[in-house]
Protein backbone atom coordinates (compact mmCIF):
# COMPACT_ATOMS: atom_id res chain seq x y z
CA UNK A 1 0.00 0.00 0.00
CA UNK A 2 1.42 3.37 -1.04
CA UNK A 3 2.12 5.76 1.79
CA UNK A 4 0.39 9.16 1.84
CA UNK A 5 2.23 12.32 0.83
CA UNK A 6 3.34 14.58 3.68
CA UNK A 7 3.72 18.31 3.01
CA UNK A 8 6.38 19.97 5.18
CA UNK A 9 5.91 23.75 5.30
CA UNK A 10 9.01 25.81 6.13
CA UNK A 11 9.26 29.61 6.06
CA UNK A 12 12.83 30.87 6.31
CA UNK A 13 14.63 34.16 6.84
CA UNK A 14 18.34 34.66 7.50
CA UNK A 15 19.07 31.19 8.87
CA UNK A 16 22.08 30.41 6.66
CA UNK A 17 23.95 29.01 9.65
CA UNK A 18 21.37 26.29 10.33
CA UNK A 19 19.19 25.71 7.28
CA UNK A 20 21.45 23.11 5.64
CA UNK A 21 21.35 20.89 8.73
CA UNK A 22 17.59 21.33 8.91
CA UNK A 23 17.09 20.12 5.32
CA UNK A 24 19.52 17.25 5.81
CA UNK A 25 17.48 16.04 8.78
CA UNK A 26 14.44 15.90 6.48
CA UNK A 27 16.28 14.08 3.69
CA UNK A 28 17.39 11.48 6.24
CA UNK A 29 13.82 10.63 7.32
CA UNK A 30 12.82 6.97 7.40
CA UNK A 31 9.54 8.01 5.71
CA UNK A 32 10.34 9.14 2.18
CA UNK A 33 7.03 10.21 0.61
CA UNK A 34 7.21 13.89 1.42
CA UNK A 35 7.49 17.29 -0.19
CA UNK A 36 9.34 20.10 1.54
CA UNK A 37 8.02 23.53 0.55
CA UNK A 38 10.43 26.23 1.66
CA UNK A 39 9.41 29.87 1.39
CA UNK A 40 11.92 32.70 1.38
CA UNK A 41 10.50 35.42 3.63
CA UNK A 42 12.72 38.24 2.32
CA UNK A 43 15.94 36.63 3.50
CA UNK A 44 19.05 38.75 3.00
CA UNK A 45 21.76 36.19 3.75
CA UNK A 46 22.82 33.11 1.77
CA UNK A 47 19.98 30.89 3.02
CA UNK A 48 18.15 31.03 -0.33
CA UNK A 49 21.21 29.91 -2.26
CA UNK A 50 21.69 27.02 0.16
CA UNK A 51 18.09 25.89 -0.33
CA UNK A 52 18.36 26.14 -4.12
CA UNK A 53 21.42 23.89 -4.08
CA UNK A 54 19.36 21.24 -2.29
CA UNK A 55 16.53 21.58 -4.85
CA UNK A 56 18.98 20.61 -7.59
CA UNK A 57 19.75 17.34 -5.82
CA UNK A 58 16.29 16.40 -4.52
CA UNK A 59 13.07 17.11 -6.45
CA UNK A 60 11.03 16.81 -3.23
CA UNK A 61 12.46 20.14 -2.05
CA UNK A 62 10.77 23.25 -3.47
CA UNK A 63 11.96 26.83 -2.98
CA UNK A 64 9.45 29.69 -3.31
CA UNK A 65 9.40 33.42 -2.60
CA UNK A 66 6.90 34.79 -0.10
CA UNK A 67 3.90 36.23 -1.94
CA UNK A 68 3.45 38.70 0.91
CA UNK A 69 5.49 39.74 3.92
CA UNK A 70 6.03 38.02 7.25
CA UNK A 71 5.73 34.49 8.55
CA UNK A 72 1.95 34.14 8.17
CA UNK A 73 2.08 35.11 4.50
CA UNK A 74 5.02 32.75 4.03
CA UNK A 75 3.07 29.88 5.59
CA UNK A 76 0.08 30.66 3.38
CA UNK A 77 2.30 30.64 0.32
CA UNK A 78 3.72 27.25 1.32
CA UNK A 79 0.30 25.73 2.01
CA UNK A 80 -1.19 27.04 -1.25
CA UNK A 81 1.49 25.12 -3.17
CA UNK A 82 1.24 21.94 -1.10
CA UNK A 83 -0.41 18.70 -2.23
CA UNK A 84 -0.03 16.36 0.74
CA UNK A 85 -2.75 14.43 2.53
CA UNK A 86 -0.89 15.26 5.74
CA UNK A 87 0.31 18.74 6.71
CA UNK A 88 3.17 19.47 9.07
CA UNK A 89 5.31 22.48 9.86
CA UNK A 90 9.02 22.89 10.55
CA UNK A 91 11.29 25.79 11.41
CA UNK A 92 14.40 26.28 9.27
CA UNK A 93 16.76 26.28 12.26
CA UNK A 94 15.54 23.07 13.90
CA UNK A 95 16.23 19.37 13.35
CA UNK A 96 13.89 16.44 12.79
CA UNK A 97 14.66 13.17 14.53
CA UNK A 98 14.96 10.62 11.71
CA UNK A 99 11.70 8.77 12.45
CA UNK A 100 9.55 11.88 12.98
CA UNK A 101 7.45 11.66 9.81
CA UNK A 102 7.05 7.91 10.12
CA UNK A 103 5.89 8.14 13.74
CA UNK A 104 3.44 10.97 13.07
CA UNK A 105 1.86 9.46 9.98
CA UNK A 106 1.45 6.14 11.78
CA UNK A 107 -0.31 7.91 14.65
CA UNK A 108 -2.70 9.73 12.32
CA UNK A 109 -3.51 6.62 10.26
CA UNK A 110 -4.19 4.68 13.46
CA UNK A 111 -6.35 7.36 15.13
CA UNK A 112 -8.06 8.92 12.11
CA UNK A 113 -9.20 12.43 11.33
CA UNK A 114 -9.76 15.20 13.88
CA UNK A 115 -6.58 14.14 15.67
CA UNK A 116 -3.26 15.95 16.02
CA UNK A 117 -0.02 13.97 15.95
CA UNK A 118 2.65 15.44 18.22
CA UNK A 119 6.20 14.70 19.22
CA UNK A 120 8.14 15.38 22.38
CA UNK A 121 10.73 18.13 21.94
CA UNK A 122 14.28 18.66 23.08
CA UNK A 123 15.65 22.20 23.24
CA UNK A 124 19.34 22.80 22.65
CA UNK A 125 21.74 25.69 22.21
CA UNK A 126 25.50 26.00 21.92
CA UNK A 127 26.07 27.98 25.13
CA UNK A 128 23.60 26.20 27.38
CA UNK A 129 19.84 26.31 27.77
CA UNK A 130 18.12 28.90 29.95
CA UNK A 131 16.02 27.77 32.90
CA UNK A 132 12.86 29.19 31.30
CA UNK A 133 13.16 27.10 28.14
CA UNK A 134 14.03 24.00 30.15
CA UNK A 135 10.87 24.44 32.22
CA UNK A 136 8.77 25.01 29.08
CA UNK A 137 10.17 21.84 27.52
CA UNK A 138 9.33 19.80 30.62
CA UNK A 139 5.82 21.27 30.91
CA UNK A 140 5.02 20.81 27.22
CA UNK A 141 6.33 17.24 27.08
CA UNK A 142 4.34 16.24 30.16
CA UNK A 143 1.17 17.40 28.42
CA UNK A 144 2.04 15.66 25.15
CA UNK A 145 2.74 12.36 26.91
CA UNK A 146 -0.88 12.21 28.06
CA UNK A 147 -2.49 14.05 25.13
CA UNK A 148 -4.04 16.49 27.61
CA UNK A 149 -2.46 19.53 25.97
CA UNK A 150 -5.61 21.62 25.74
CA UNK A 151 -6.31 21.47 29.48
CA UNK A 152 -3.65 24.16 29.97
CA UNK A 153 -4.00 26.09 26.72
CA UNK A 154 -4.35 29.46 28.47
CA UNK A 155 -0.95 29.14 30.15
CA UNK A 156 1.23 28.89 27.04
CA UNK A 157 1.16 27.49 23.52
CA UNK A 158 0.44 23.80 24.10
CA UNK A 159 1.20 22.64 20.55
CA UNK A 160 4.93 22.70 19.63
CA UNK A 161 4.83 24.93 16.55
CA UNK A 162 7.46 23.00 14.53
CA UNK A 163 6.30 19.52 15.60
CA UNK A 164 2.67 18.73 14.79
CA UNK A 165 0.88 16.96 11.94
CA UNK A 166 -2.79 16.84 10.88
CA UNK A 167 -4.92 15.66 7.99
CA UNK A 168 -5.15 18.27 5.23
CA UNK A 169 -8.95 18.18 5.44
CA UNK A 170 -8.85 18.98 9.16
CA UNK A 171 -6.32 21.74 8.64
CA UNK A 172 -8.57 23.47 6.11
CA UNK A 173 -11.64 22.96 8.31
CA UNK A 174 -10.10 24.93 11.19
CA UNK A 175 -8.98 27.85 9.00
CA UNK A 176 -5.42 26.80 8.00
CA UNK A 177 -3.32 29.98 7.83
CA UNK A 178 -6.22 32.21 6.78
CA UNK A 179 -6.19 34.09 10.08
CA UNK A 180 -3.80 36.96 10.63
CA UNK A 181 -3.38 36.93 14.39
CA UNK A 182 -0.04 36.71 16.19
CA UNK A 183 1.53 34.66 17.62
CA UNK A 184 0.40 32.54 14.68
CA UNK A 185 1.34 29.20 16.28
CA UNK A 186 -0.65 29.97 19.43
CA UNK A 187 -3.62 31.13 17.35
CA UNK A 188 -3.53 27.85 15.41
CA UNK A 189 -3.43 25.88 18.68
CA UNK A 190 -6.57 27.69 19.84
CA UNK A 191 -8.32 26.89 16.56
CA UNK A 192 -7.39 23.21 16.91
CA UNK A 193 -8.89 23.44 20.42
CA UNK A 194 -12.00 25.20 19.14
CA UNK A 195 -12.49 22.50 16.48
CA UNK A 196 -12.43 19.81 19.17
CA UNK A 197 -9.42 17.94 17.74
CA UNK A 198 -7.74 15.47 20.06
CA UNK A 199 -4.01 15.32 20.72
CA UNK A 200 -2.55 11.83 20.31
CA UNK A 201 -0.43 10.90 23.36
CA UNK A 202 3.22 10.25 22.52
CA UNK A 203 6.41 9.19 24.26
CA UNK A 204 8.69 9.82 21.28
CA UNK A 205 11.11 12.74 21.08
CA UNK A 206 10.80 13.86 17.44
CA UNK A 207 12.19 17.41 17.34
CA UNK A 208 15.46 19.02 18.35
CA UNK A 209 14.36 22.62 18.95
CA UNK A 210 17.18 25.12 18.58
CA UNK A 211 17.45 28.24 20.74
CA UNK A 212 19.75 31.21 20.11
CA UNK A 213 19.77 34.91 20.90
CA UNK A 214 18.43 36.31 17.61
CA UNK A 215 15.76 33.68 17.12
CA UNK A 216 12.49 35.27 15.90
CA UNK A 217 10.47 34.29 18.97
CA UNK A 218 12.99 36.19 21.09
CA UNK A 219 13.28 39.35 19.00
CA UNK A 220 10.09 40.04 17.03
CA UNK A 221 7.40 42.31 18.50
CA UNK A 222 4.66 39.85 17.53
CA UNK A 223 5.99 37.38 20.09
CA UNK A 224 6.05 39.84 22.98
CA UNK A 225 4.08 38.86 26.09
CA UNK A 226 1.29 41.42 25.53
CA UNK A 227 0.32 39.60 22.34
CA UNK A 228 0.05 36.38 24.28
CA UNK A 229 -2.38 37.99 26.74
CA UNK A 230 -4.38 39.55 23.89
CA UNK A 231 -4.87 36.17 22.29
CA UNK A 232 -5.69 34.43 25.57
CA UNK A 233 -8.40 36.94 26.44
CA UNK A 234 -9.79 36.85 22.89
CA UNK A 235 -10.23 33.08 22.84
CA UNK A 236 -11.32 32.79 26.47
CA UNK A 237 -14.21 35.16 25.84
CA UNK A 238 -15.05 33.35 22.61
CA UNK A 239 -14.74 29.74 23.76
CA UNK A 240 -14.90 29.31 27.54
CA UNK A 241 -16.45 32.38 29.14
CA UNK A 242 -19.98 31.79 30.41
CA UNK A 243 -21.92 35.07 30.44
CA UNK A 244 -24.37 33.63 32.96
CA UNK A 245 -21.64 33.12 35.57
CA UNK A 246 -19.74 35.79 37.55
CA UNK A 247 -16.16 36.32 36.39
CA UNK A 248 -13.26 36.98 38.74
CA UNK A 249 -9.67 37.95 38.01
CA UNK A 250 -7.07 36.70 40.50
CA UNK A 251 -3.80 38.64 40.57
CA UNK A 252 -2.81 42.31 40.51
CA UNK A 253 0.70 42.08 39.06
CA UNK A 254 1.73 43.24 35.60
CA UNK A 255 -0.14 40.45 33.81
CA UNK A 256 -3.20 40.86 35.99
CA UNK A 257 -3.34 44.57 35.18
CA UNK A 258 -2.98 43.87 31.45
CA UNK A 259 -5.81 41.34 31.51
CA UNK A 260 -7.95 43.76 33.53
CA UNK A 261 -7.41 46.46 30.90
CA UNK A 262 -8.39 44.07 28.11
CA UNK A 263 -11.56 43.02 29.94
CA UNK A 264 -12.50 46.63 30.66
CA UNK A 265 -11.94 47.57 27.01
CA UNK A 266 -14.41 44.85 26.05
CA UNK A 267 -16.93 45.95 28.73
CA UNK A 268 -16.69 42.61 30.53
CA UNK A 269 -17.82 42.77 34.14
CA UNK A 270 -15.50 41.09 36.64
CA UNK A 271 -14.56 41.11 40.31
CA UNK A 272 -10.84 41.60 40.91
CA UNK A 273 -9.40 39.49 43.72
CA UNK A 274 -5.98 38.82 45.25
CA UNK A 275 -4.30 37.41 48.33
CA UNK A 276 -2.04 40.41 48.96
CA UNK A 277 -3.25 42.30 52.09
CA UNK A 278 -1.49 45.49 50.90
CA UNK A 279 -3.64 45.64 47.77
CA UNK A 280 -7.01 44.55 49.15
CA UNK A 281 -9.37 47.54 49.31
CA UNK A 282 -7.37 49.63 46.85
CA UNK A 283 -8.67 50.72 43.45
CA UNK A 284 -6.88 50.07 40.14
CA UNK A 285 -8.39 51.34 36.89
CA UNK A 286 -11.48 52.19 38.94
CA UNK A 287 -11.85 48.58 40.10
CA UNK A 288 -11.77 47.68 43.79
CA UNK A 289 -9.46 44.86 44.86
CA UNK A 290 -11.21 42.19 46.95
CA UNK A 291 -9.93 39.40 49.15
CA UNK A 292 -9.83 36.10 47.24
CA UNK A 293 -12.19 34.62 49.85
CA UNK A 294 -14.93 36.63 48.15
CA UNK A 295 -15.12 33.68 45.75
CA UNK A 296 -17.18 31.83 48.38
CA UNK A 297 -19.91 34.45 48.15
CA UNK A 298 -20.29 34.08 44.37
CA UNK A 299 -22.51 31.51 42.71
CA UNK A 300 -20.54 29.26 40.33
CA UNK A 301 -17.82 31.80 39.49
CA UNK A 302 -15.27 31.47 36.72
CA UNK A 303 -11.76 32.67 37.56
CA UNK A 304 -8.84 33.83 35.45
CA UNK A 305 -5.58 33.45 37.39
CA UNK A 306 -2.59 35.63 36.48
CA UNK A 307 -0.36 34.72 39.44
CA UNK A 308 2.94 33.47 37.99
CA UNK A 309 4.74 32.24 41.12
CA UNK A 310 4.78 28.43 40.98
CA UNK A 311 4.43 27.94 44.76
CA UNK A 312 1.50 30.37 44.84
CA UNK A 313 -0.12 28.51 41.96
CA UNK A 314 0.01 25.28 43.94
CA UNK A 315 -1.73 26.97 46.87
CA UNK A 316 -4.34 28.50 44.58
CA UNK A 317 -5.08 25.10 43.02
CA UNK A 318 -5.51 23.63 46.52
CA UNK A 319 -7.95 26.38 47.35
CA UNK A 320 -9.93 25.70 44.15
CA UNK A 321 -10.00 21.99 44.98
CA UNK A 322 -11.55 22.76 48.38
CA UNK A 323 -14.19 24.83 46.59
CA UNK A 324 -14.75 21.90 44.21
CA UNK A 325 -13.82 24.07 41.26
CA UNK A 326 -12.65 22.27 38.12
CA UNK A 327 -9.70 23.25 35.91
CA UNK A 328 -10.53 24.43 32.38
CA UNK A 329 -14.16 24.85 33.41
CA UNK A 330 -14.22 26.93 36.59
CA UNK A 331 -10.68 28.33 36.59
CA UNK A 332 -8.06 29.11 33.97
CA UNK A 333 -4.39 29.86 34.57
CA UNK A 334 -3.14 32.55 32.19
CA UNK A 335 0.51 32.06 33.18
Amino acid sequence: MKTALVSILIPFKNTEKYIGDCISSIINQTYDNWECIMVNDNSTDSATEIVKEFTKKDHRIICLKNSGNGIIDALRTAFQHSKGEFITRMDSDDLMVENRLEAMTNDLVKNGKQHIALGLVKYFREDGLSDGYAKYETWLNQLSKTGQNFTEIYKECVIPSPCWMVYREDFIACGAFDHHRYPEDYDLAFRFYEAGYKCIPTNKTLLRWRDYNNRTSRTHEHYAQNYFLDIKVHYFLELDYNHDRPLTLWGAGKKGKTVAKLLLEKNILFKWICDNPKKIGKHIYGQEMYDYKELKSLERPQTIVTVANSDAQIEIKRYFAKQRMIAAMDYFFFC
